[in-house]
């Protein structure tokens, strides 16, 4: 004679599983957020940095144009500053801090027009 499972026993841990997992899916959401939420202020200051060191360029003052825009940058940001005539062009290139997105690279740019010199 065979004996007798009741439903409860073939089902014990099931609830456990399913906690780690929805455990581990909401851990990895949350990281995924909070590196997009990063690499978003990144950006924001990556594009603040350009406009500040485009400003400060077109008015004359390059030595001030690069310190302020590498207090502004995110750490370790790249920051290239070209003049061609009367044209300025800032770009600041970066990687996320968070290193929760891999491959990601910010990247902003801002043109400035020479003020004329009195």
């Amino acid at each position: 004679m065979l004996a007798e499972t009741t439903p409860a026993t073939n089902d014990r841990g099931a609830v456990t599983v399913e906690t780690a997992i929805a455990l581990a899916a909401f851990v990895t959401a949350l990281a995924l957020s909070l590196g997009i939420i990063s690499a978003a202020i990144d950006q924001l200051h990556c594009i603040d940095a350009a406009r500040e060191a485009a400003r400060l360029t077109a008015r004359g003052e390059p030595d001030n144009a690069r310190s302020a825009a590498s207090r502004i940058a995110p750490h370790g940001a790249a920051i290239t500053i070209t003049t061609t005539a009367d044209e300025i062009h800032v770009t600041v290139t970066a990687t996320p801090m968070s290193g929760l997105i891999p491959g990601l690279h910010l990247t902003a740019d801002a043109y400035a027009i020479s003020e004329p010199t009195p």
